[in-house]
């Protein structure tokens, strides 16, 4: 198994244990809604220091439950996710694309793997012998 296939199984295991081990645990077994976001978890708290509070405005649109709500967010964060990789492997291939052109078009004897004294005249002179 190579270096970069380890590294991504420890990865995902890592990633694997964060999404179940707060469910393992029992964490926010105490609580009504134990993952609310942190909308809710600021409003709550702000409502027990001080109850008289207003807010400034209302949001746009109110899901009509917690389920659907959280099911928009990862809507979103995917979306997003989707953007960043569009972007990022554009730039890639781009660049790759570069690099082939270039590759392409340079002129012979400018190979960094070729032999650094082909072509020079510094080599055996063919048909003498040595």
């Amino acid at each position: 198994m190579s270096r970069n296939a380890r590294i991504n199984g420890l990865l995902l295991l890592l990633v694997a244990a964060l999404a179940v081990l707060p469910l393992a645990l029992g964490l926010g077994d105490h609580k009504e809604e134990p993952f609310a976001g942190a909308d809710a978890e600021a409003e709550t708290a702000i409502t027990e220091i001080r109850p008289e509070y207003e807010p400034w405005f209302s949001p746009l649109y109110e899901p009509p439950s917690g389920e659907v709500e959280s099911a928009l967010f990862a809507l979103q964060a995917a979306l997003g996710a989707g953007v960043l990789a569009y972007y990022f492997g554009l730039r890639r291939g781009r660049r790759q694309g570069e690099e082939r052109a270039a590759a392409r078009t340079a002129p012979a004897g400018t190979d960094p793997d070729a032999d650094p004294g082909a072509g020079t005249g510094a080599g055996p002179v063919p048909g003498a012998d040595a």
